[in-house]
């Protein structure tokens, strides 16, 4: 992990990043007469990002004259960007520091580039024999003493986010539910969140029916984990409840997916990375915040006495489901864990899932699909902390008229609702088990990606960590 530290001065010599309005202020940067006239000639030629190259270190020049403008999500995600750009060079030359200077106009930029620069130079290559690390250890960011909380806050986000990376690429082979649940339990004593792992017999004394079902094919047993984070002098009074889809691997069951829907399946736990990540984020940053995240975990495969099309399940609130699809498998872990939720008479309910591939085909990587019975006000917050964080929120209708999709001849619903709606049926199928104000998050679309797009690398992104966490911060500045 790089660590990010402050610095009050610029050290000459080394790989520095300098952010500028106009032409005028070069003469600010210790640059020679003939690096100022190249620049000049790059701004004349419209290049907002430019490189000087000393052969042993690098000069990274860009012009801010139009970020300020943007709007302030859009403002952060411009300086995020930079910082991939940057990332790129650094790795490339293999080098191990970097000192990020600040603009008056603007003092967080420093940071939102380091963010971009950390996460962009993310790697898992654990598993490679011959591995090829980042050489990048250390980035020095130009602040003041007094803030340099500023900066231990931001480190404290980017550990938690590579955390949940992490998670998320480890196949399944080395993060089944009973390794994920222990990895979970000792991040948790690190960061002061108590933590309780039920086992299978214990699932089995609540009647969590859902969960159950889905790892009737498995040989590996369930976990549920309970996380809380709970300062003595929280804000809410009740607490706010996160809520983490944990299927550690997905073959589709008996309704088995095929091969091209099946090989990156090992994400089928992001949600669960994102809540546990979450929490964590919120502990370590010491918000005055009560917190609890729920994590139901599980494979689903087609083994042993594997759930079918055509049973039906008893959830842990008694209610009934007829199963028609066993893919259909996140849902019905997660009304477990929503009913549980209850116990709490939580403020509010978040769950996070990679639900349906509904929600990626309707808008892709570029959000999150959401929807849910919290009021205005939190959607309004929660779609707010999506735009300053780039993790954008897209909610979907949410009318009653979609209940009628999952109706049951046989039982009191059904896992699925047809060809149509997918994302909605799903999220309609999970509101039968809340009573309290909700949001469904379906991260399916940018939990797991297949290219690397600016500081979102190859792989497992994190997505939802971030989020949580600048959500939690909006809530206890209320």
């Amino acid at each position: 992990m790089v660590k990010l530290t402050y610095s009050e001065k610029f050290k000459p010599n080394k790989n520095a990043v300098f952010l500028f309005s106009n032409s005028g202020e070069l003469s600010n940067f210790l640059l020679s007469a003939e690096e100022i006239a190249y620049v000049e000639k790059k701004l004349k030629e419209d290049e907002k990002f430019i490189l000087i190259n000393r052969l042993s270190h690098h000069i990274f020049l860009q012009q801010i004259e139009d970020f300020e403008s943007k709007p302030e999500g859009l403002k952060r995600e411009k300086y995020r960007a930079v910082g991939a750009k940057i990332s790129h060079t650094l790795t490339a030359h293999h080098y191990e520091e970097i000192w990020i200077g600040n603009h008056p106009s603007n003092l967080a930029a420093s940071l939102y580039i380091s963010e971009g620069v950390v996460l962009a130079s993310y790697q898992f290559n654990k598993y490679k024999s011959d591995k090829k690390n980042n050489a990048l250890k250390s980035i020095l960011v130009q602040t003041e003493k007094t803030k340099k909380n500023e900066i231990e806050a931001l480190q404290i986000q980017l550990e938690e986010v590579i955390r949940a990376r992490n998670w998320v690429n480890e196949p399944v082979s080395h993060l089944d539910a009973i390794v994920f649940a222990k990895q979970i339990q000792s991040a948790a004593k690190d960061a002061g969140v108590s933590c309780e792992v039920l086992n299978k017999k214990q699932i089995e004394s609540l009647k969590m029916g859902g969960l159950l079902a889905v790892n009737k094919g498995s040989k590996t047993p369930p976990t549920f984990t309970i996380l809380e984070y709970k300062p003595a002098k929280a804000k809410n009074k009740k607490p706010l409840v996160l809520v983490g889809k944990g299927v550690v691997y997905d073959t589709g069951g008996l309704s088995l997916k095929p091969t091209a829907g099946m090989d990156t399946m090992k994400c089928d736990m992001a949600g669960a990375a994102a809540v546990a990540a979450g929490i964590f984020a919120i502990a370590k940053s010491k918000l005055p915040l009560h917190v609890v995240a729920l994590i139901p975990a599980t494979d689903n495969r087609p083994g042993e006495i594997a759930y079918t099309p055509g049973d039906v399940i008893h959830m842990f609130d008694g209610q009934t489901v007829e199963v028609l699809n066993t893919d259909a498998e996140g849902r019905m872990i997660l009304a477990d864990a929503l009913s549980y939720a209850k116990k709490y008479e939580p403020e509010i309910v978040l769950d996070f899932a990679t639900l349906t591939g509904a929600a990626a085909a309707a808008i892709g990587a570029y959000g999150i699909v959401c929807m849910g019975t919290a009021s205005e006000e939190s959607k309004t917050a929660l779609k707010n902390a999506g735009e300053l964080v780039h993790e954008r929120l897209v909610e979907f209708p949410f009318w009653d008229d979609y209940s009628t999709l999952i109706k049951s001849d046989i039982a009191d619903m059904k896992n699925i609702g047809g060809p149509v709606a997918g994302a909605i049926t799903a999220g309609k199928f999970l509101e039968k088990f809340i009573d309290y104000p909700w949001m469904h998050f379906d991260i399916a679309g940018p939990a797991f990606i297949s290219a690397a797009e600016t500081y979102k690398t190859k792989g497992g992104t994190g997505v939802g960590v971030r989020l949580i966490l600048e959500y939690a911060k909006q809530l206890c500045s209320k």
